[in-house]
């Protein structure tokens, strides 16, 4: 019996310590997509809900949508990133595309809420284009 058990536990050390699955780290990062367009009310009601309708560029065929990232500048001001999943394990089409996207916005305070689109940089800086909402 116990040379059973030492066949079955040398075995088992054999086969866990045999495995290897080829993960050399990480087979995709994440990048912010370039936002042309959106879609925003002319002006908001206080505790309104709203669906903001958002026109990105989507690069190559390994670049995948996965949300969106909101920055608080201020009280009402609101920096906005698309970002994505770029594959690096895998060839690419470099088809350059514009995909729609919505998230939701709710209205908490009665001033008028500035919104900027992140569009890329140039220079080293990031550009941004601006939408102000008035609430009434």
């Amino acid at each position: 019996m116990k040379s059973y058990r030492i066949i079955f536990y040398s075995l088992l050390v054999l086969g866990l310590s045999s495995c290897n699955l080829g993960d050399d780290g990480p087979n995709f990062h994440f990048t912010a997509l370039q936002i042309t367009s959106a879609e925003l009310p002319e002006s908001f009601d206080l505790n309104g809900t709203y669906e903001i309708k958002v026109t990105y560029v989507r690069p190559d065929g390994c670049t995948f949508f996965e949300g969106f990232d909101f920055v608080k500048e201020d009280v009402t001001v609101r920096n906005v990133v698309a970002v994505g999943s770029v594959r690096t394990d895998q060839a690419c089409t470099a088809a350059v595309e514009e995909e729609e996207a919505t998230f939701v916005f709710v209205v908490l305070f009665d001033e008028p809420y500035t919104f900027r689109f992140w569009q890329g940089t140039e220079d080293g800086t990031d550009e941004y284009f601006e939408v102000e909402v008035p609430v009434n």
